[in-house]
């Protein structure tokens, strides 16, 4: 007897950000607008945008610059990101109540497997057409999904027809659907690998699952295995649980400034910011880091990473803002301005796991790092309490775009 399918969801948000900006202020469903990093910097980055602009294509990612070009009417604000989060969450409650195998991919995109509620809501397609109805009574946010037997073949179908839209990718179609698309559009497929693709003729999904796949390994390793067994609909990974523990891998923080950062003292204001979100949320997870890893980017782009190992783990602001210091001091001159940073707390471990092993030398630091600790665990309460904002580091400058990873 034939295994049954599984029942594969894939939920995307239709232009989140901007979405959600329209819900607050309804009359910008009635223009060209769009959520840019900074507003008033031309060379801001477009980070979502509605449907009226994007008919007159505008895109994700490019500057103000480029989109006003393309639509001198387009309305810009800035972006929202507590409410983004908050309305993430409303949604994948929304998802919850459908399944308990929820699993989110980003702040706006969602994973779930339905096997299992076929029977009280109905197939895939009516569950997709379910949630995409409440989601958009409730919250006045519509969102694409896509149906499959696999995540792969769901995310695709999610993607494949917007907005407002449910897909069903099957045995027995995905080959019509999916193989004319380009590579590109596979999960895992970025610029470096469409382009190592291309050099041997490989374009589309469909070139992708007809090459023999002991060549795609000889050319990409691994990858290239996967990315094949992806194009012929071999994909057995599980949906998490919503329930389940996630396995946080590292907690990060970055940021563009609205200008560029020059000067020692101007950057460690900003390195102790996004240290102290980085340090806050690895409390919150009860975690802490064995490495501080820095990401720089200057203004044409040019990107660096540095990163160290720590003798002790830790989860304070004051030393994950140290490290980073010692990171850009050693790698970057003052006068070289920084458009962006990023800084990230890897190789987690549990905080009541990271026992130090301290020498009578370490016990007099270990005093001033209790008292550290203290103080971050009041500030934060007081955030608990009265909110992010009651208090934090000075100094700070506006920011283009913030993003955290987790």
């Amino acid at each position: 007897m034939t295994p049954k399918d599984r029942t594969i969801l894939h939920c995307d948000l239709n232009g989140f950000y901007a979405a959600v900006e329209c819900v607050f202020n309804p009359q910008l469903r009635a223009v060209p607008m769009a959520v840019a990093g900074s507003p008033d910097d031309r060379h801001g980055i477009i980070l979502a945008k509605n449907e009226l602009a994007k008919q007159c294509k505008v895109k994700t990612a490019e500057t103000i610059w480029q989109a006003r070009q393309k639509c001198p009417d387009l309305v810009l604000v800035p972006p929202h990101h507590e409410e983004y989060a908050h309305y993430s969450r409303r949604v994948n409650a929304i998802y919850q109540e459908f399944t308990d195998l929820v699993e989110p991919f980003g702040i706006d995109e969602s994973w779930l497997d339905v096997t299992g509620v076929e029977r009280l809501f109905g197939p895939g397609q009516v569950i997709a057409d379910k949630i995409r109805k409440t989601v958009r009574d409730r919250l006045q946010l519509t969102l694409s999904v896509g149906v499959s037997f696999n995540k792969i073949f769901a995310k695709l179908g999610s993607d494949y027809k917007k907005p407002d839209a449910t897909t069903v990718i099957s045995r027995e179609n995905f080959r019509e659907i999916l193989w004319p698309l380009p590579a590109s559009a596979l999960l895992y497929v970025g610029k470096v690998t469409r382009e190592a693709l291309a050099q041997i003729g490989i374009r589309t999904i469909g070139d992708l699952a007809a090459t023999d796949r002991e060549g795609l390994v000889q050319l990409l390793g691994k990858t290239g295995g996967m990315l094949h067994d992806y194009a012929n609909g071999i994909d057995d990974s599980p949906v998490k649980s919503a329930y389940a523990d996630q396995d946080l891998k590292s907690v990060g923080n970055g940021t563009t400034f609205s200008r560029d950062l020059i000067g020692y003292e101007s950057i460690r204001t900003q390195v102790t910011l996004l240290a102290d979100e980085v340090a806050r949320r690895m409390r919150k997870y009860e975690v802490k880091a064995k490495v501080i890893s820095v990401a720089i980017k200057d203004p044409q782009f040019r990107t660096i990473s540095r990163q160290k190992s720590l003798n002790n783990p830790t989860h304070l602001t004051r030393e994950i803002t140290d490290t980073a210091m010692e990171l850009i001091q050693a790698s970057w001159r003052p006068d070289k301005p920084i458009r962006s940073l990023t800084i990230t707390g890897m190789d987690l471990l549990p905080a009541q796991e990271a026992t130090e092993q301290l020498s009578l030398f370490d016990q007099v630091e270990e005093i001033d790092k209790e008292k550290l600790e203290r103080l971050d665990q009041t500030v934060d309460q007081l955030r608990e309490r009265f909110g992010k904002g009651v208090i934090g580091p000075g100094g700070a400058l506006p920011t283009g775009e913030s993003k955290g990873e987790d």
